[in-house]
């Protein structure tokens, strides 16, 4: 075998065997295949694709790259989303699921770009860490029922190399290779149960439910081809999820859900898919798993999860009663309607990409964030609001003028008619 053979292959549609993409990735994993001739197959993977049987093939390749997580419980699951804008909904799912019995073992990424990851919000939190050893990872699991973990170097090392690549050479988006990094590390952690939240819209990797229902039939695929129970879930990310976008302000904003003070949609695609979780695990019919989610957050059992999760990676824990304890920005600007107006739409990207301005995500993964920065919405999608009313809030601790952060906002929020809005 040879690297300008596989590339020519892809180059021109024929498709590679399995034993050819197993000494591609172990090629390139090793240091022997260049970054340059990665970059040419990537890139010809994006222009052309891959079938679904190289699909699945590239995908145990990553996932045999490491090693794979033995947790040593009778059942677990994971949730992984493809990412989006406000999208908490690990914080709020893993406790509801380990409430019910069902423990949540999570390994999860920093943000890039517009979207979020899990790891930034809960490094927000004093103390927090997510570079536990195995040990300490299944320990906790043992303990609450729900851990997450940053990705190491032990597990899908080969994804982790190929994914900085591909942010580096603007091949992240092509459907094969989302499908073989998602799903080469949910295997890897090994859990029983795999629910997988695909998004779709202008927050998303995915901008057409078409595109996002290919992707979900191909990770649901792989998922049960590996002997996983495993259900893909497609959801809408045209609009963020949430009223909090940013680090510090999403954890609180998943506390405020656990807490019981607010049923949104946030809260409605969070006991769904903690339903799905639970209906896998046996737990009963879909309805009678929604109610079981339901009872969690009523009852304070699914916050007492996150309480001691928090606690036992090293957190301070009393965020759970006090969200004030979370870092607080030292400047903030809101917008404001300066007349009657109906909100039609919000683009999820547009405020994904202001709050990256006010300093709450990186352009590449070196670059430092502001954990208090961020959006709050204080509307949503079909409001009508009065003059001087609030369209939201912006924060920040490293932005002190808010002026081309405000105008952006201001731009994402699409009002019927010639309604005017403002800053103040």
């Amino acid at each position: 075998m040879n690297i300008i053979d596989i590339i020519n292959k892809t180059k021109r549609r024929t498709a590679l065997t399995a034993d050819e993409i197993n000494w591609l990735v172990s090629g390139y994993t090793n240091g022997s295949i260049p970054d340059y001739q990665m970059s040419a197959w990537l890139m010809a993977v994006c222009l052309n694709g891959l079938t679904e049987d190289e699909t699945v093939a590239l995908t145990f390749a990553l996932r045999d790259s490491g090693d794979i997580m033995h947790l040593d419980l009778p059942l677990t699951a994971d949730k992984h989303s493809t990412g989006g804008v406000g999208d908490k909904t690990s914080l709020i799912i893993g406790p509801i699921a380990a409430a019910c019995g069902v423990p949540v073992a999570k390994m999860s990424g920093r943000g890039l770009g517009h979207t979020g990851g899990t790891i930034d919000k809960l490094e927000s939190i004093e103390g927090f860490r997510t570079d536990l050893s195995i040990e300490e990872f299944r320990d906790i699991l043992k303990k609450t029922g729900f851990a997450i973990v940053a990705q190491s170097g032990e597990l899908c090392p080969a994804d982790k190399k190929i994914y900085a690549l591909r942010n580096a050479t603007g091949t992240v988006d092509s459907i094969p290779l989302i499908c073989a990094s998602i799903m080469s590390k949910k295997l890897a952690m090994n859990t029983d149960i795999i629910v997988l939240d695909v998004k779709y819209g202008s927050g998303a990797f995915m901008k057409t439910k078409a595109d996002a229902d290919k992707l979900a039939r191909l990770m649901e695929k792989i998922g049960l081809s590996a002997g996983k129970k495993c259900r893909a879930i497609v959801t809408d990310m045209n609009s963020p999820l949430g009223n909090n976008v940013g680090n510090a302000l999403e954890v609180s904003e998943a506390i405020e859900i656990l807490q019981g003070k607010k049923k949104d949609g946030l809260y409605d695609v969070c006991i769904e898919l903690a339903a799905n979780i639970l209906g896998l695990a046996g737990k009963g019919t879909l309805a009678e798993c929604k109610a079981l989610a339901e009872k969690t957050i009523a009852d304070g059992s699914a916050l007492g999860v996150l309480r001691e999760t928090i606690r036992l990676q090293g957190g301070n824990e009393r965020i759970c009663d006090d969200t004030s304890l979370l870092p607080q920005a030292r400047c903030s600007y809101t917008v404001r309607a300066v007349e009657r107006m109906k909100i039609v739409a919000i683009d999820s990207e547009e405020i994904g990409m202001t709050s990256l301005m006010l300093g709450a995500g990186r352009l590449s993964k070196e670059d430092p964030i502001d954990m208090t920065a961020g959006i709050v919405m204080h509307c949503s999608p079909g409001e009508t609001l009065g003059a001087d009313d609030e369209i939201m809030t912006l924060y920040s601790t490293v932005c002190s003028d808010f002026s081309d952060a405000a105008v952006r906002a201001l731009n994402a929020v699409k009002t019927s008619g010639e309604a005017r809005k403002s800053y103040t």
